[in-house]
């Protein structure tokens, strides 16, 4: 088996060890490089998970080898029992005492895994299958093997004579994984002799054009003056900003960063001990300008013939979106809602509710980024107002 990994870390180092011919080759291989322990997680969802406990317990003990067995309960709680399972046994690394665990996944569980989640339709992300490296709950977790394929690990477990345990769940084609490994992988094979490779460099080409955008948003934080956090977080961020909705947002540095329709926004977050009231509606008394410091800005205030409101129309005063509001701002079209409107003009989510609104009575007749609605327009040659909306720097 190819020799070329990096050595690793001199912190603590653990083995997630099953006990089958994957993890038991990759702790052979790490227990001659560095000092290492191992994990044993103990699902009980097999009648044979005592005896695999029993195994590497015996293993590790020849071996020289600590050991810590973590008997898990999984709880589907609506998901897959894959999925549980997989939650359960991450829950025990996060509890491991270690800096580094090590898992053994191989070139074949990567082409397996990239073609699992392109059939479930996943994006960049899941395309990029599993990281070589990645943080877990301030874990590191490593994939020593992720480019040494099935077969080359069992030629290594039979030249150094290994004992291993066989899971028995393997064979159940009931579990996505194994069906596509057991019937569609040998069909693929005889038409696609090197399809695991091919999905396993693919999966590098996705991941290089995420660790790309990561770059960009790495820059994207600098040039604000913000801190770059590590590479994983990066990445951690990149993922929660791209897959999230419009709602989705992360607090980072002081600074709470957004995305709407693929444009990234980020502004301060106040300080908890800064006071800003609620805003309260209030009357315009013509003045050039209003300030709204609740708002983070002020309205400004020009007069225009034949543009803006209408300067007969009184009073008028400003307050906030309620909600079921609607604006009438070209003729041509009819009125409509104001949520219609903001999402045509591409009007983030998280500002509609803060953007101050003219009214007159229970009328609107203005909104920052809309308009006037036609109903409260100047005519021609007629003295009209032109409000504008300046929000406050940073």
């Amino acid at each position: 088996m190819a020799s070329s990994r990096k050595r690793p870390s001199a912190r603590s180092l653990a083995v997630a060890l099953s006990g089958g011919i994957d993890s038991v080759t990759l702790l052979h291989q790490l227990k001659a490089r560095a000092a290492v322990r191992a994990i044993h997680v103990h699902h009980g969802l097999s009648p044979n998970a005592d005896a695999w406990a029993a195994f590497c317990r015996r293993l590790c003990k020849r071996w020289g080898v600590p050991l810590k067995v973590y008997r898990v309960s999984v709880s589907r709680d609506g998901e897959g029992l894959e999925a549980a399972a997989r939650r359960a046994r991450y829950q025990a690394f996060a509890n491991a005492d270690a800096d580094c665990i090590a898992l053994a996944h191989n070139l074949d569980d990567q082409a397996e895994t990239v073609l699992m989640n392109l059939l479930r339709g996943a994006g960049r992300r899941g395309a990029s299958g599993m990281a070589r490296e990645t943080r877990f709950r301030g874990k590191t977790l490593l994939r020593p093997l992720l480019d040494v394929p099935r077969a080359e690990i069992e030629a290594y477990a039979r030249r150094h004579r290994l004992a291993w345990v066989e899971d028995e769940s393997n064979a159940d084609e009931a579990l996505t994984r194994n069906f596509l490994r057991r019937r569609v992988g040998p069909l693929l094979e005889k038409r696609f002799p090197a399809w695991k490779h091919s999905l396993a460099r693919a999966a590098r080409h996705f991941s290089s054009a995420e660790a790309g955008a990561g770059d960009l948003l790495r820059k994207f934080l600098q040039t604000r003056g913000l801190r770059a956090p590590s590479e994983a977080k990066l990445l951690e961020m990149l993922k929660q900003l791209t897959a999230g909705g419009a709602r989705t947002s992360i607090d980072h540095d002081g600074t709470r960063l957004r995305v709407y329709r693929g444009k990234l926004s980020a502004q301060k977050i106040a300080s908890r001990s800064a006071f800003t009231p609620a805003f309260v509606p209030l009357k315009w008394d013509g003045e050039p300008r209003l300030a709204l410091p609740e708002l983070g800005g002020e309205l400004r205030f020009r007069r225009a013939r034949g543009k803006g409101i209408d300067a007969r129309r009184k009073p008028l005063g400003v307050r906030l979106r309620a909600g079921g509001e609607r604006l009438q701002p070209d003729a041509r079209r009819p009125r409509r809602t104001l949520k219609n409107l903001f999402q045509e003009a591409g009007v983030p989510p998280w500002e509609r509710d803060r953007l101050p609104l003219i009214v007159c009575g229970d009328d609107l007749v203005w909104v920052p980024g809309l308009g006037v609605d036609v109903k409260y327009r100047a005519a021609e040659n007629a003295v009209g107002i032109l409000p504008e909306w300046r929000k406050m720097s940073g």
